[in-house]
């Protein structure tokens, strides 16, 4: 068995015994989904329907769907990066702890040590998250199911690219730390500040026009943008065969930021999983950079 392979498992281990980290990252999105369902699922609801022109007839189940799709994509938007810093967290903790002394001075090279807390990041953060896409999946499924094995196919990819976003973004930043207080403070900072800044909490079309161009070059944004759509394209597709007017549903599109402009061009899929990709990949560059130089 490879050194790598040792230190990832031994990563992994040490995430899912800290009951406090792991308890906080599984419970997350569980606490998320229900805040959203009992407090802000009607407000939603309300919203949709005042949003809909006089004379258009939408069935209630269609606007369940709807509100479904945006909870459910809210919370996987947010729990892929939140629950990253929750698991990166360990790289953190040994260096507080001093366990990072004792894995360095033995024969094992900085850059399988660096590599094998990131892996460990990224497999930990996506076994919770997919657990918690099957829980979303099944409370969508019971409040309006609209979405085809494409679509669950395209979410599960979204989910995954998030994951790998969040943990190379986590990686950056949790490699400046180096102290239980630290990791409090930038976790609560995390915690509070992300879903709003990538428009999960709260509609990035309902922001002031400056700070709707200051969030559109944010990478988290497309991601919440991507997850969106996939969520909801079915119950559009059932709007649309039901006669409900392309403008109605494109206006609702827009609200919901299926829809991403960046300097005055609406973004196609494509071109939002390429912005997202190129992130990741600058974010990784940028913590092998940091772990060289730290080594020189």
């Amino acid at each position: 068995m490879s050194t790598l392979t040792i230190l990832i498992k031994r990563n992994i281990k040490l995430f899912f015994k800290d009951k406090g980290m792991f308890f906080t990252s599984l419970v997350t999105p569980a606490i998320l989904l229900v805040l959203y369902a009992t407090f802000l699922g009607n407000t939603y609801r309300d919203s949709f329907v005042s949003a809909v022109p006089p004379g258009i007839q939408i069935s209630g189940d269609l606007f369940d769907g709807l509100v479904g799709g945006q909870l459910v994509s809210s919370i996987l938007a947010v729990s892929c990066v939140t629950v990253a810093f929750c698991s990166n967290f360990l790289m953190v903790q040994d260096k507080a702890g001093g366990n990072i002394r004792d894995l360095r001075i033995s024969p094992v090279r900085s850059s399988v040590l660096s590599m094998s807390y990131f892996l460990a990041t990224m497999i930990s953060t996506m076994l919770i998250c997919l657990a918690a896409t099957a829980v979303c999946l099944g409370y969508l499924h019971t409040q309006g199911w609209y979405m085809a094995a494409a679509d669950i196919a395209w979410l599960c990819l979204d989910v995954f690219l998030l994951v790998l976003f969040g943990t190379a973004l986590s990686s950056v930043i949790n490699f400046f730390l180096s102290t239980q207080g630290q990791i409090s403070a930038v976790g609560a900072i995390i915690s509070a500040g992300y879903g709003f800044i990538c428009g999960a909490y709260m509609p990035i079309a309902s922001f002031s026009s400056g700070l709707q161009k200051a969030i559109s070059y944010l990478p988290g944004t497309y991601g919440t943008s991507l997850v969106r759509e996939h969520s909801l394209r079915g119950v559009f597709a059932e709007m649309e065969a039901q006669g409900v007017p392309a403008e109605v549903t494109d206006g609702l599109r827009e609200a919901l930021d299926c829809h991403i402009s960046l300097g005055g061009t609406v973004l196609s899929d494509t071109q939002k999983y390429l912005l997202l990709l190129a992130a990741i990949v600058i974010l990784i560059a940028v913590y092998i950079a940091l772990n060289a130089l730290k080594k020189r």
